[in-house]
């Protein structure tokens, strides 16, 4: 058996940054849009880390890099201006190119969708 097989439970700490990630990604992400300039990508890696239909390797690997994201503590603070996000971009870009072929065109897409929706003041 392998972890891909839908047979398969994600482990705890996978399900526990699943749970992270679901309650902390929309607040976080909505407060430090302005100072985001991946936010397509981070986006992207959200819609692919939450759909049921990416294997569970490449859900464990973008779930942990996002679990990094909304963290409050991390190795350098989100406030400080220029340098804040760079180790969020730095751990986001490593776990996209780890499971780049699993990011599909309709997770680009609803990222796009949603940073539309948003600059046109629909939500």
């Amino acid at each position: 058996m392998s972890i891909d097989d839908p047979g398969i439970h994600l482990p705890a700490t996978i399900a526990r940054n699943q749970e992270t990630v679901r309650g902390r990604f929309w607040p976080k992400f909505k407060r430090s849009l302005s100072a985001i300039p991946f936010a397509p990508d981070l986006l992207a890696a959200y819609y692919c880390a939450l759909d049921p239909h990416t294997p569970a390797r490449a859900r464990a690997v973008l779930l942990g890099a996002l679990a990094y994201f909304v963290m409050p503590a991390d190795m350098i603070p989100d406030f400080i201006a220029g340098f804040g996000f760079t180790d969020d971009l730095t751990v986001l870009l490593t776990a996209i190119t780890v499971v780049r072929g699993n990011i599909t065109q309709t997770h680009v897409d609803s990222a796009e969708l949603f940073l539309s929706r948003l600059r046109d003041g629909e939500i």
